[in-house]
């Protein structure tokens, strides 16, 4: 439980795979770990709900095809993706750690230059 985590100081104690992300992800606290797993949780939620909504606007059903759905899902609710965890993590307070993922994605797939170092 997370409150049996929480020290004396209110300080959140390092759990082992707590303290495993913030190497990782190379971040300050045990509480930013937390808050990006919130960003996460709640985009992948929001983006549930806006696909249900355009597939329903759209008349897919269990009868559409799947690769109408597939096309459906890269070309509008992919790219929703990326601009909410974006818009996310600017509400808490994490947009420059997405940024940087997103940038990192982007120059992989060939979207954005790789800036020079």
């Amino acid at each position: 439980m997370i409150s049996e985590d929480i020290n004396k100081q209110g300080k959140l104690a390092k759990v082992g795979w707590i303290a495993k992300m913030e190497k990782k992800w190379e971040l300050d606290s045990a509480w930013q770990v937390l808050i990006i797993l919130l960003v996460f949780s709640l985009t992948g939620s929001t983006v549930v709900w806006l696909r249900k909504g355009l597939y329903f606007a759209l008349g897919y059903d269990e009868t559409t095809p799947m690769w109408l759905k597939v096309i459906t899902y890269l070309v509008f609710v992919f790219p929703s993706y990326q601009i909410l965890i974006l818009v996310y993590g600017w509400i808490f307070g994490q947009f420059d750690f997405f940024w940087k993922k997103e940038k990192k994605m982007l120059q992989r797939m060939r979207l954005m230059k790789k800036e020079k170092q």
